[in-house]
């Protein structure tokens, strides 16, 4: 998925765009680029490392290999999904799956002292649970209760610890240190896996989230791909002010700084 089409639009345009220097290139301009290139090594400025992302090598990496893991895995068997289940079936899985996280947002939104936004999510799961057929049906966005999900590591935001450098985790994705320390705890506490711990149906229920989750954003991946010539700066960009975003329930301060 990453930079197929980028990556194409460049090799077309290189050659092109090579052949129009060399043609409209100023004499003086042209000597300049010469003495350049002739410079040694050493007077050649580096790169300036993105203080975000300090491991930008190794995440291009790890992001490629993500990249061809979903192009060719986990892509296929989410239009598959989509294609072949029923519309108000994935509906009903995606309304239970969110259910299930409504437990744990939860609770980080009381350990983060938000205890109003607390009992309004308590209160979603309760109504969801008995007047939505355990989740299959979604009745308390209709009442307009809105679903605000948190996690652990926006808990640990908002309890100061800094975001860290941003890292691209082997078949998770984007994350930074801080979020990566919370995963195992959001992994853990979450519903679905205390439900189905020690019992036959953990895999398959980790497997549906995934195929799930990837069918619902299928639409989004396609803009992507349009759009984005850079996907890995373009996710990391955009990864890092949504999750900072979250972190200070939208309205995040001035200073760059704050975690």
């Amino acid at each position: 998925m990453m930079l197929r089409t980028g990556t194409l639009l460049l090799a077309a345009w290189l050659p092109a765009a090579a052949v129009w220097a060399d043609e409209v290139t100023p004499p003086a301009a042209a000597a300049s680029a010469t003495a350049a290139a002739s410079a040694p090594e050493d007077e050649v400025d580096e790169p300036a490392v993105n203080p975000r992302d300090p491991y930008e090598s190794l995440n291009r990496k790890v992001f490629e290999f993500n990249d061809k893991l979903d192009a060719n895995v986990l892509k296929p068997v989410a239009e598959t999904y989509q294609k072949v289940v029923p519309s108000m079936v994935r509906s009903g899985v995606s309304n239970v799956l969110g259910n299930l996280g409504d437990v744990w947002s939860a609770v980080n939104q009381l350990l983060q002292g938000k205890v109003g936004n607390a009992g309004e999510m308590t209160f979603r799961v309760l109504t969801n649970t008995v007047f939505g057929i355990g989740g299959l049906m979604d009745p308390a966005t209709e009442l307009g209760m809105e679903r605000r999900s948190e996690d652990f590591g926006q808990t640990l935001g908002r309890w100061g610890v800094p975001s860290g450098p941003y890292v691209v985790l082997p078949l998770l994705g984007s994350s930074t240190a801080r979020d990566t320390a919370a995963t195992p705890v959001d992994m853990y506490a979450s519903l679905d896996t205390q439900l189905t711990s020690g019992t036959s149906a953990t895999l398959g229920v980790s497997v549906l989230k995934v195929v799930n989750t990837r069918a619902n954003l299928l639409g989004a991946s396609q803009l992507l791909d349009q759009i984005a010539l850079d996907r890995y700066s373009f996710i990391r960009d955009a990864y890092l002010a949504r999750r900072r975003n979250q972190v200070y329930d939208g309205n995040p301060p001035d200073d760059d700084d704050t975690p």
